[in-house]
């Protein structure tokens, strides 16, 4: 057996590099895990609305509710990608519905933005997870931007609006969100799930056998129409209203939604989901999604599935748009948080227990 020669340079050369190799390898595990470091665009994304937060629950969109059912491809859009989600008969689904607060008890008309979120696997172990929203594009172009929009839109204290000099400044620096703010400004609140369309801002590229790439958006087109004006304030009775609705439609149908492509063409912008396309551009239904039954979130499988819109499979690309990769930042950092929260046993609601007090 040799041993090591400590008055020899080169052992203690090889010593130190492998102390820079193991303290890198740790570091980088640190710092994937959120235990050390700052990214700041990426934790600023993941607020907690009410303090003390509860722990165990979603950072964002925290008032949800898990469902499953499954997807038919159209098998037309083979000729568009590879990916196994477009040839497989039927693929099984797990999903959430949720709304767009960070408060998990909150009302559900606290906010006008209602969310899907999906996760398919075929059956050679792939996946690909999406989440949408019932807005159709994003207010900025890049992740500072809608970081600056909160600032400038928060209420000031003492008149409870935001302040008219503060947003103007915003949008100089950001023009292109003053036609988000109208349309959040005007747009009627949901009324169901059921009937909403949901969008992936964000673009995409499908690859062709042959290596072709086409950059898409996508939505899920309900096939529920939407509510009369009696039944909507009808609707908004209750705390609920929104996953009681959904609960009651599934007792008696399941619920179905297209998927949607939108095709770009050349000069359409892939890179920036604050510019809608176009829209005469083509669209092809992919395929259906049918939604069979629901089970609360504390129980059901998509709590502890993080969403990431930027896991897809073979078949399917990112775009180089930088909310995209933001999002995904974000996810992460709130899925770790809460995951170690239930790992340690800090949840009690998010899980289903009772507080102990």
């Amino acid at each position: 057996m040799s041993h090591l020669n400590l008055r020899s340079k080169r052992t203690w050369l090889a010593l130190i590099l492998i102390a820079i190799i193991a303290t890198t390898l740790i570091s980088a595990f640190a710092w994937t895990a959120g235990w050390i470091g700052k990214r700041q665009t990426t934790e600023s994304l993941v607020m907690e609305a009410v303090q003390p937060f509860p722990a165990g629950f979603r950072r964002a969109h925290g008032k949800g509710i898990c469902y499953v059912g499954n997807f038919r491809p159209n098998k037309d859009i083979m000729s568009l990608s590879t990916a196994r989600v477009f040839s497989q008969p039927n693929i099984p689904i797990v999903g959430r519905f949720s709304i767009g607060t960070g408060d998990p008890h909150a009302v559900d008309s606290s906010t006008k933005t209602i969310s899907m979120a999906l996760l398919l696997t075929t059956d050679d172990k792939q996946q690909w997870r999406m989440a949408m929203n019932n807005v159709p594009y994003f207010p900025t172009h890049n992740p500072e931007g809608f970081l600056a929009m909160r600032q400038a839109t928060a209420p000031n204290p003492e008149t409870g609006k935001p302040d008219p000099e503060r947003v103007a400044r915003f949008l100089q620096e950001y023009p292109e969100a003053e036609k988000f703010l109208k349309m959040t400004a005007t747009a009627a609140p949901p009324d169901s799930f059921a009937n909403s369309t949901f969008h992936s801002v964000n673009a995409f590229l499908l690859v062709s056998a042959d290596g072709q790439k086409q950059p898409i958006r996508w939505m899920m087109r309900p096939h529920e129409a939407q509510l009369s004006l009696a039944e909507t304030k009808q609707q908004h009775t209750t705390d609920n209203f929104l996953f009681d609705d959904l609960r009651h439609t599934l007792e008696e149908q399941p619920l179905m939604w297209d998927l949607v492509l939108q095709l770009a063409q050349p000069n359409d912008p892939i890179n920036d989901p604050s510019q809608p396309w176009p829209q005469d551009r083509q669209q092809i239904i992919a395929g259906t999604l049918q939604v069979t039954s629901v089970v609360d979130q504390a129980k059901g499988a998509c709590r502890d599935i993080n969403f990431d819109p930027s896991i897809v499979p073979a078949g399917i690309e990112v775009s180089d748009d930088p909310i995209l990769s933001a999002r995904s930042g974000a996810y992460s950092h709130s899925f770790n948080r809460r995951e170690r929260e239930i790992g340690y046993g800090k949840a009690t609601d998010a899980v289903g227990k009772q507080e102990v007090k």
